[in-house]
């Protein structure tokens, strides 16, 4: 597949580079002449960028706290997330010890194999795209900055640790995900709902705790152990790597997903079964998809997001703020705040858990929704008083003595931010939610085209409101930020949103349980249909001689699918907090570009606006670029899903009584991963291309369109989100509540649901790692651009502008042309 890819990418792309080439030197005549009079004036008169490679981090043993070296405090971190290891090691062992059938078992293992070949050539298909990205930090660092080869091979080794990290922790939460689901199955033949809410929310403690603390661990081993001089650009490394995988996961798992979900769902209309039938050849595809779009896209992308929020942190640090001993105090105070969440997060479960098992352990009905509710709100508040009381511990005396509090208050605003859109999420997407009743309600007389139309209008009213809790918070932050801080640092206000997006992270690992909890109870429905348990001669006798109990078919099933109705409203809600965290933390990486383009905001601050043209047509630039991914990341869907129902249509034998064969299910999820590699690679390369381009045209230009990649996609990404969310629960309404399925308002919501799919799990959500992999690899395209331009003038950035544009339209063709259903991709 590689290979072929490879060979598909050089027959195309050559010729079009050397076409590029050709009409650059056919522009050159005319060109030198009037670029010659200029270069050496352009020249004398621009800004030095001091970049990565001279990001020196301070010594941070020169400051005491309470006796104790920075360097020591942080060393005794390293403690903390050892045993945030152990906690995530300890649940996965724990889970896999759970009671499970045979049948059950058998089927979510075949889930995790498909799973794993996935993963598997995922991973190829990354390091391939490490080629490119690798290709360009060796041209910067190595060629331009001249770093000596071994700490150029540092930082590329760095980049690999974060595509490792981005990969493994994905890899963990699909096995912890795949013991959880059949566990949770097993556990609703009991006829009680507590034990199918605990299991699923304990794998989730265990991926969140599990991928926050390798997290912490990787930065604060390079923040310890590796020398000042050279962990700045590692930091970098590290965080383009992580970018890299996360994008590469959570796109291709996206495309993947929906394809498979799209093709399972639509064969309940055509031939009006039920969704998991265990005839249905794409149904296991679907459960792989649960795994490779809900688990493995959210994993990486929250390891990246965490990784990324604070690299960006340590370069505003360092960049803005002068006085090293400052430096040092902050830099110690993030990090001891972040071990600090990580306790916040494990005793807020501990004590969360235990009031949920005094109140639902042995109760007949629960609202599934309430304890996960609960679990984010007492975090919050755990992580708020742990904020005030670290700050006050640490830098009591930061500033004129009042920062401590003032500072705290800014990071409140972040954490307060995790626990309320989750609220603002849930007007939108809950199975109570005037809005989703609303959608059902338009089903019945409307049918499909209303229930459309009422999920855009749920997703278009949930991104004014959720845009104007998030511009409230970022404002407070902003109001506090002008208190004091501007003694200490440049641009204050930025560290400020920076700090918005460090709380919005707080709580990261039990907002990676809440998220992860859906693909679990998503599968968990699953693993029941296609163990077929019900079928099994004397299972009831078994179960009853084995485990002790009788078994109660129905209200399991039915438990399972109230169940998912609560695990779809959780997945909702950590797009947006993921998404918002992505914006709020590019604000910081951009303003590190612009403060290295303008030699720390001391020359060309007047092109930072509007009456500077290409400043302005950037802006419009990157709202072009936004609706461009997410038509060609829909386009991969619609034609991976055309293709998989038209498989599945030809091999399913409904007058059989048996399972689908493995074969053909095999044959489905290789049709999903097929098409999610194409569209994966043509939005990479696109994005690729295209932010070389407009780094090389012009750095203002690429500053105006940074900045609006993340305004567009904000409003883009929570609109098809929660529109998703909003169909997806109508139709759990219907299914569950009313008890309608077979019936044509059952059909309309289903319609309405496999427009919400790639809404809401392809587009919306890779829109947050694109946006953070575009402002992380522009920060180097820009300074190799602007570099370039002082030692070889403006023509040959013109010249490479072009030729990097024209690639980026080769791929954008691809993209839509080149992925047609009728073209035969």
């Amino acid at each position: 597949m590689i290979v072929m890819v490879h060979r598909r990418f050089r027959r195309l792309v050559v010729p079009m580079l050397g076409i590029a080439l050709v009409g650059v030197m056919l522009m050159l005549p005319g060109m030198v002449q009037a670029q010659a009079a200029q270069t050496q004036t352009q020249t004398e008169r621009a800004v030095q960028p001091s970049g990565e490679a001279n990001l020196i981090l301070p010594d941070l043993s020169v400051v005491d706290f309470h006796g104790v070296n920075g360097r020591t405090l942080l060393m005794s971190g390293l403690l903390i997330c050892a045993l945030g290891l152990l906690f995530g090691l300890a649940t996965f062992v724990q889970l896999k010890n759970l009671p499970v059938h045979a049948s059950m078992l058998e089927v979510s293992e075949l889930i995790y194999e498909t799973c794993k070949t996935y993963l598997i050539t995922q991973g190829k298909f990354i390091l391939l795209l490490e080629l490119f990205i690798g290709s360009i930090m060796l041209l910067y660092f190595g060629v331009l900055e001249k770093l000596e080869p071994v700490r150029v091979v540092v930082i590329l080794l760095f980049s690999l640790v974060g595509i490792a990290g981005s990969y493994g922790v994905a890899w963990c939460g699909i096995r912890v995900n795949t013991f959880a689901n059949s566990r949770a199955a097993f556990a609703s033949l009991r006829g009680k709902p507590f034990p199918i809410y605990a299991i699923p929310l304990r794998a989730g403690m265990s991926i969140g705790m599990l991928l926050i603390s390798v997290e912490l661990l990787l930065m604060l081993c390079t923040l310890l152990f590796i020398p000042g001089t050279l962990a700045g650009p590692c930091f970098i490394g590290f965080a383009i790597g992580e970018s890299l995988g996360a994008a590469a996961l959570r796109i291709a798992g996206g495309i993947f997903t929906k394809i498979a979900d799209i093709g399972a769902d639509l064969m309940k209309i055509v031939f009006n079964i039920k969704e998991d039938d265990a005839r249905n050849p794409g149904v296991i595809a679907d459960c792989t998809g649960d795994n490779a779009g809900d688990s493995v896209g959210p994993s990486a992308d929250g390891f990246e997001t965490y990784g990324v929020t604070g690299v960006a942190l340590i370069s505003f640090i360092v960049l803005a703020v002068h006085d090293t001993r400052v430096q040092v105090q902050l830099l110690v105070w993030i990090f001891v705040m972040r071990i600090a969440m990580i306790i916040a997060s494990g005793l807020s479960y501990f004590i969360n858990e235990a009031l949920a098992k005094g109140r639902y352990l042995n109760v007949d009905k629960m609202n599934f929704e309430a304890p996960l509710t609960s679990l984010v709100w007492l975090t919050s508040f755990v992580s708020v008083a742990i904020t005030y009381a670290v700050s006050y511990f640490l830098v009591p005396d930061l500033g004129d003595g009042t920062l401590w509090w003032k500072l705290s208050t800014v990071i409140t605003c972040g954490t307060l931010a995790g626990a309320i859109i989750p609220e603002l999420v849930k007007v939108f997407t809950s199975t109570e939610s005037a809005h989703v009743k609303e959608v059902v309600i338009s089903s019945r007389e409307g049918g499909a085209s209303l229930n459309i139309l009422s999920g855009f209008v749920a997703g278009n009213f949930s991104a004014y409101w959720l845009g104007l809790s998030i511009v409230s918070l970022m404002g407070a932050a902003y109001t506090i930020s002008t208190f004091g801080l501007s003694a200490l640092m440049l641009a204050p206000q930025i560290f400020a949103f920076g700090l918005v997006a460090f709380g919005f992270l707080g709580m990261g690992p039990v907002t990676i349980a809440v998220d992860s909890y859906g693909p679990v109870t998503d599968n968990a429905q699953s693993v029941f249909e296609l163990s077929v348990i019900e079928t099994l001669p004397g299972i009831k006798a078994e179960l009853k001689r084995d485990h002790g109990f009788d078994v109660h078919f129905e209200r399991a099933k039915d438990l399972l699918e109230e169940n998912d109705g609560a695990g779809n409203t959780f997945k909702a809600t950590a797009k947006p907090v993921l998404i918002g965290t992505a914006v709020v933390g590019a604000t910081t990486m951009i303003f590190s570009i612009i403060f290295v383009l303008t030699n720390g905001l001391t020359g060309n601050l007047e092109k930072l606006s509007l009456l500077h043209a290409p400043f302005f047509l950037g802006l419009v630039t990157g709202g072009a670029i936004i609706y461009w991914f997410t038509g060609a990341s829909a386009q991969a869907v619609t034609t991976g899903a055309y293709r998989a129902v038209e498989f599945i249509k030809a091999n399913i034998n409904l007058d059989s009584t048996a399972k689908a064969s493995v074969a053909d299910s095999k044959k489905v999820v290789e049709i999903c991963t097929k098409y999610a590699q194409r569209g994966m690679f043509n939005i990479f390369m696109t994005v690729f291309f295209s932010t070389l381009a407009f780094a090389f045209l012009e750095e203002y230009f690429f500053i105006g369109y940074l900045i609006s990649i993340a305004l567009f996609g904000l409003y883009q990404a929570i609109f098809m989100a929660n529109a998703g969310g909003a169909w997806d629960n109508a139709k759990k309404i219907v299914e569950v509540e009313l008890k309608m399925k077979g019936t044509p308002l059952h059909a309309a919501t289903v319609v309405g649901d496999t427009v919400g799919d790639p809404f809401k799990d392809t587009s919306s959500v890779a829109m947050n790692p694109v946006i953070k992999f575009t402002t992380l690899f522009g920060l180097l395209a820009v300074q190799l651009a602007v570099r370039l331009r002082l030692e070889q003038g403006s023509f040959l950035t013109h010249a490479l502008a072009a030729v990097f544009f024209a690639l980026s339209t080769v791929f954008v063709w691809r993209s839509f042309y080149g992925m047609r259903i009728g073209s035969g991709a």
